[in-house]
């Protein structure tokens, strides 16, 4: 019953100057709705990034030719032409948990059709390429294993080509000249927008890479062998398995490798890795504002201790304890940092819809962050709010009867 008297006696108190209280609470509010807001922007964009790297495959080892230094000379991936076609069997032939391999080379090029051309990325891969990216078709299909093998001129497109080329023109069985070259559509790609890193993804033109190798580029070697293992689990031994099978292939001992290899999380961990940063930076930026307030609660509490004085010598006349006056200021820090914090919550989770209605900018409110936010809030009351406290509660009785 008495704890419950003293929140309503620091309610009443806090009730009689509200335009302070309400600047009292003010920092708190921006602090926890700044933090909040940040959060919630920063998780959008790591979400938003693990989902276009998901979109490029699941399970995915890569396969890079070259290293970054090769013999002295600092190649880098896929320039050094180290891998072979038969690189790419031998892992498909002597690794069971590879249950996907393409081989890669790729190059950039005119393509044209009937009175248009368009400059695109030319990608030769195996059927297995449209798999492992988890890649959808809108129209037709993929070209064969046979088509490999016998070079044919087949392509499969993505949707800015489509787009550039043909419009509102059905593309399936059209000539598509790459680099002068006469080649058949197969099949259209689903739409993938923006990589990662910007790029256009649907901006591409898909051949058997042996048709690429040998009628449009003139090379024998690969630039990428593109891997799905079965399980994530088998994502590390199959990345183990492929540098021993290389290293072995290639007659490597005790020098640096001719290859690069990596997987699908690597790339995920270092392209999040700089956003969970800037999001820690620029919340700590914000935490500032709730220390702030922090500071602010202090200073108004010090001056009501000063104001109420006579108040407080009055209640300790008629039988108030130290301990009594300690919880009601103590009580009302509280109540300022709790209600604000509260406050700050809703400000910030509405700042964060409207961000992602009107900037399209994607976000994601974290439970954590709110629960974290609000207790925060309250540590920061009892903190600040407990020197004025402990101020108020060792007045001397006599002496505060006394003040004017």
């Amino acid at each position: 019953m008495k704890i419950r008297a003293t929140v309503i006696m620091a309610l009443r108190a806090l009730r009689r100057n509200k335009l302070r209280t309400v600047l009292t609470m003010l920092g708190i509010i921006i602090g926890v709705a700044a933090v909040i807001a940040m959060v919630a922007i920063g998780n959008g964009a790591t979400s938003q990034v693990e989902s276009q790297i998901a979109a490029l495959g699941q399970n995915v080892v890569l396969v890079f030719s070259g290293s970054w230094t090769n013999g002295g000379v600092r190649a880098g991936w896929g320039n050094a032409g180290t891998l072979k076609i038969e690189d790419a069997e031998a892992i498909m032939r002597e690794i069971p948990e590879a249950v996907a391999v393409s081989p890669e080379v790729r190059t950039n090029g005119q393509i044209g059709a009937e009175n248009q051309n368009w400059y695109t990325n030319i990608l030769g891969e195996s059927p297995d390429y449209f798999s492992i990216r988890n890649w959808q078709f809108a129209e037709g299909t993929s070209f064969t294993d046979p088509d490999v093998r016998g070079a044919t001129k087949v392509a499969v497109i993505g949707q800015t080509v489509v787009k550039q080329l043909f419009g509102d023109d059905d593309p399936l069985g059209q000539i598509l000249r790459v680099k002068g070259v006469p080649f058949e559509i197969v099949g259209v790609l689903m739409g993938k927008g923006l990589s990662v890193m910007g790029s256009d993804q649907d901006d591409v033109v898909i051949i058997p890479y042996t048709s690429c190798m040998k009628r449009i580029m003139g090379v024998t070697n690969l630039r990428t062998i593109n891997i799905e293992a079965d399980k994530p689990e088998d994502i590390v031994p199959v990345q183990a398995e492929v540098t021993d099978l290389l290293r072995q292939r290639h007659k490597i001992v005790g020098d640096a490798d001719d290859f690069t290899i990596h997987n699908q999380q690597e790339f995920t961990d270092s392209a999040t890795a700089i956003y969970r940063i800037l999001t820690i930076l620029i919340v700590s930026i914000a935490g500032v504002s709730l220390l702030v307030g922090g500071i602010g609660i202090m200073n108004i509490m010090l001056v009501s201790v000063t104001e109420r004085t006579r108040e407080i010598g009055i209640r300790m006349a008629v039988g108030a304890h130290g301990r009594d006056i300690l919880l009601q200021f103590l009580m009302e820090a509280t109540s300022l940092s709790s209600m604000g914090g509260i406050i700050g919550i809703a400000f910030g989770i509405g700042a964060s819809k409207l961000i992602s209605l009107f900037a399209n900018w994607p976000t994601l409110v974290s439970p954590l962050s709110v629960v974290l936010s609000f207790l925060f809030s309250a540590c920061v009351g009892i903190f600040f709010g407990f020197y004025p406290a402990r101020k108020a509660a060792a007045l001397d009785p006599i002496e505060a009867l006394r003040y004017e």
